[in-house]
């Protein structure tokens, strides 16, 4: 999976900080987190503890979106067989599915095709009674695949909200809280445009503490934001909305346009949303390949969060004092965590992404042995081509390029020279960030 992995591993730490990293993307690919979490026995379909009859059901069709949509589809697809009457999803990366259709979309920022690809899905849904069942895919990266402007704001809006949000290191909360508003399904508009038919969503979660609402701005669970909070996200960053945006939001405010459905909503009677696979699922995985290596495995926390080059420095400090004292895990260990941490830019904005940051930032701040790696499980650590980085405080020769290229937001151009970039490519699957501090015994 890491197409780069000779030119990384420095020695059997790197390889097992390497190999708790491959075992976490490996544990969160979607057809094999699909298969675990749904089952089928003659016509009952069971996900999770809820079972549908498909006899029930005159059509049955899987609509949605996101970084690992496609393996979800292709997932259902072997297990519906000849049941599944069809439906659309986006993705990032083109897939083969059979039934379902499949359209290639852009991200992180919206574009023409996202848009083209929803207005398809949402016909669909429209055109759902009370005899179908919805299979509604969501996973990380639907938030921008799944595009439908609303009122009579254009993609140019989304596109400008949406990259003023992620340049001003807003938390991807409060970022959905807005996309919500200015959208004709997010925050449970794909409810409210199904009813009356059965919606079950199916969601992989790619943010912190695994809050439905936000995974993807949640088009099939509930809202509990308001225009008025959409508003507040700019104030509270001093980020400024493009004029269209803001009309529009102070519209909602004003009650000229309906909000998004909350809790109590009769929309949400025939909707059952499913979580099938998280951060810590890939936590595990990574826990339980450092045990097999000999290394005892600590998962500190599935809700990293944060300013990725402030967040590192806790966390060297723990392999620091483990080194030290023992505690709070005797070496070899490897202390792992997970979540989504962030950048804001303030330089001229160079190569890339918080895995990178937190790892040159940690490598910088430690005064040890440890190895510290860090990937995005998508493959694309921010804006990137690279998944993440790989580095102890040796790699760091040059000390003072690395906190200029760390000032300047210009990280990945440093760790390409020094060879500390992790490659894999997309890989299909999206689960936030992994991080692997893997910390040498005594005689290593």
């Amino acid at each position: 999976m890491i197409r780069n992995r000779a030119e990384v591993v420095g020695n059997r730490v790197h390889e097992v900080a390497l190999d708790c990293i491959e075992a976490a993307v490996d544990a969160a690919a979607p057809e094999a987190a699909t298969k675990s979490a749904i089952g089928r026995e003659d016509q009952t379909l069971t996900v999770g503890g809820t079972t549908y009859d498909l006899d029930e059901y005159g059509e049955v069709v899987i609509v949605g979106g996101g970084k690992a949509a496609g393996g979800v589809t292709r997932a259902l697809e072997s297990i519906l067989g000849d049941t599944l009457s069809g439906g659309h999803v986006v993705v990032k990366q083109a897939i083969d599915t059979e039934t379902v259709r499949s359209s290639v979309g852009d991200h992180p920022l919206p574009s023409d095709r996202n848009v083209a690809a929803t207005a398809d899905i949402l016909e669909t849904v429209d055109e759902a009674d009370a005899e179908t069942l919805i299979l509604f895919v969501l996973t990380g990266g639907a938030s921008a695949l799944l595009s439908a402007p609303a009122g009579d704001l254009t993609l140019e809006d989304l596109q400008t909200t949406t990259d003023r949000l992620l340049s001003g290191g807003v938390p991807i909360a409060e970022i959905n809280a807005v996309r919500k508003h200015l959208s004709d399904l997010k925050g449970g508009q794909i409810a409210r445009r199904a009813a009356p038919a059965t919606v079950a969503g199916l969601l992989i979660s790619d943010v912190v503490g695994n809050d439905l609402s936000t995974i993807g701005s949640g088009p099939s669970v509930p809202d509990e934001t308001t225009y008025e909070d959409a508003r507040d996200v700019f104030e509270r960053y001093d980020l400024t909305p493009p004029p269209a945006v803001c009309k529009y939001l102070e519209s909602g405010r004003d009650g000229r346009v309906s909000e998004t459905p909350f809790p109590d909503d009769t929309v949400f009677d025939r909707v059952t949303n499913h979580l099938i696979g998280d951060n810590a699922t890939a936590l595990d995985a990574a826990a339980a390949v450092a045990r097999e290596a000999g290394y005892e495995p600590l998962v500190l926390t599935s809700r990293l969060r944060g300013e990725a080059r402030e967040v590192a420095k806790p966390l060297v400090a723990i392999a620091e004092e483990a080194t030290a004292t023992g505690t709070p895990v005797e070496p070899p260990a490897v202390l792992l965590a997970g979540g989504e941490t962030t950048v804001t830019v303030t330089g001229d904005g160079g190569q890339g992404g918080p895995n990178q940051e937190f790892v040159l930032s940690g490598a910088l701040a430690h005064d040890g042995d440890a190895v510290i790696a860090a990937v995005d499980t998508d493959g694309e650590d921010g804006s990137s081509n690279v998944a993440g980085a790989i580095a102890d405080g040796a790699a760091i020769s040059d000390r003072e390029r690395a906190r200029e290229a760390l000032l300047a937001n210009d990280v990945g151009s440093y760790l390409s020279e020094i060879e500390a970039t992790i490659e894999t490519g997309p890989t299909g699957t999206n689960v936030n960030d992994v991080i692997a501090l893997a910390i040498p015994g005594p005689s290593e």
